[in-house]
C-alpha cells in the first residue's frame, strides 16, 4: 500500500469532494482518483459512493476510515519520536489553551521553556473546550491546558491535575440581586445574562441547575464564542449576570465584579493537563508538562 493513497483517501473522506480534496493536497483531481481507485483495488472494497453532493464513505470505508486514520496518527507520531530522538531537545510542541489560562498558567511556563531550550518552537492555540478537545482528539495538539470536566471520554485522554478552581455566577458590585437578605435560586431568574455558546461546558452545566430547577432556561442577552473576561465591561455596565471563574474575579479583569453568594450555583472543578492516552510526548512536551507541574506545585 502507497502512503499517499492512504492520504488521498483520508483527505476526500474528510472532506467529502474530490476537487476540494485535491485543491488542499496541491495535486490533480485526476491523480488524486487515481490514487484512491488503487487503493481499493489493493483492498478489494469499494470505499466511496458518488452522490449529488460528493463522495460518501460506504460501510466498510467507514470502518476502514476509523481504523487507517488511527493508523496514520500513529505512524505520525512514529516519524516524530524518531524526529526528535535525532535532533536531542530541539522540536515543535503544540499547546492548546483556554482564555482562562494563558496568562495565570501557560505564560511563565513558555518563557522557562524557551530560556531552557532556546532552538525550541512552541505552537499555542488559545480557545475554549469544545474547540481544544476536538483538535487534541484529531492529534492537531500534543496537550491541552483547561479544566478537566467529564465531557471528554475517561478512556480517551489522561488527565494530569494543576490546581483547583471554582465557577460562580456573578454580577457588577452594587447589582440589584445583592440587596436581597438570602440570596435564593429563584433571584436569579429575574435577570438576563451574558453565556458562552451551548458548547460550552460551564453554559450547559447553569442550564442544568435551572432545569434541576423546575425553572426555564436563563434568558442569553449576550452569546460569546470567547471568555467572560473580554466583554467584563459589559457585565460593569450592566444588570447581567454571568458565570465566571475565581481566577477571573481574582484578577485585574474582575475588579468591580463580585460572585453571588449561592453554592447551588457555585461548581468546583480541577485545572489541568489533557493528552490523548497513549500518545506520544516528545521530549520537549514532556519538558513543558514538567514545569507546569513544578509552577503548580510552588503555587
Amino acid at each position: 500500500m502507497r502512503l499517499e493513497d492512504l492520504d488521498y483517501f483520508l483527505a476526500v473522506a474528510r472532506v467529502g469532494h474530490v476537487g476540494r480534496a485535491a485543491d488542499g493536497m496541491g495535486i490533480s483531481q485526476p491523480a488524486l482518483t487515481k490514487g484512491i481507485r488503487r487503493l481499493e483495488d489493493e483492498l478489494k472494497l469499494q470505499l466511496f459512493v458518488r452522490t449529488p453532493k460528493g463522495m460518501e464513505l460506504t460501510m466498510p470505508g467507514k470502518a476502514f476510515y476509523q481504523r487507517s486514520l488511527q493508523a496514520r496518527r500513529e505512524l505520525d507520531e512514529a516519524l516524530r519520536e524518531a524526529g526528535d530522538l535525532h535532533r536531542g531537545s530541539v522540536g515543535l510542541v503544540r499547546v492548546g489553551v483556554t482564555p482562562l489560562l494563558v496568562e495565570p498558567v501557560f505564560n511563565q511556563a513558555c518563557v522557562e521553556l524557551m530560556a531552557q531550550r532556546p532552538a525550541a518552537k512552541i505552537n499555542v492555540v488559545v480557545a475554549l473546550n469544545d474547540a481544544l478537545i476536538p483538535a487534541l482528539r484529531q492529534g492537531d495538539l500534543d496537550f491541552s491546558i483547561s479544566s478537566l470536566h467529564d465531557s471528554a471520554a475517561p478512556a480517551e485522554f489522561d488527565r494530569i491535575p494543576l490546581c483547583r478552581d471554582s465557577l460562580f455566577v456573578a454580577a457588577r458590585r452594587g447589582h440589584p440581586i445583592f440587596g436581597h437578605a438570602r440570596i435564593r435560586f429563584e433571584h436569579l431568574q429575574g435577570y438576563s445574562w451574558m453565556l458562552p455558546g451551548l458548547q460550552v461546558a460551564s453554559r450547559r452545566w447553569l442550564e442544568t441547575r435551572f432545569e434541576q430547577h423546575g425553572a426555564p432556561p436563563p434568558n442569553i442577552m449576550v452569546e460569546s464564542n470567547s471568555s467572560v473576561s473580554s466583554l467584563v465591561s459589559i457585565l460593569q455596565s450592566t444588570d447581567l449576570l454571568t458565570v465566571i471563574s475565581e481566577i477571573t474575579l481574582r484578577s485585574e479583569a474582575g475588579q468591580g465584579l463580585a460572585a453571588v453568594p449561592l453554592d447551588d450555583v457555585t461548581w468546583h472543578r480541577e485545572i489541568g493537563i489533557m493528552t490523548r492516552h497513549g500518545s506520544y510526548q516528545s521530549p520537549l512536551a514532556e519538558r513543558l508538562i514538567e514545569i507546569l507541574r513544578e509552577r503548580a506545585r510552588g503555587r
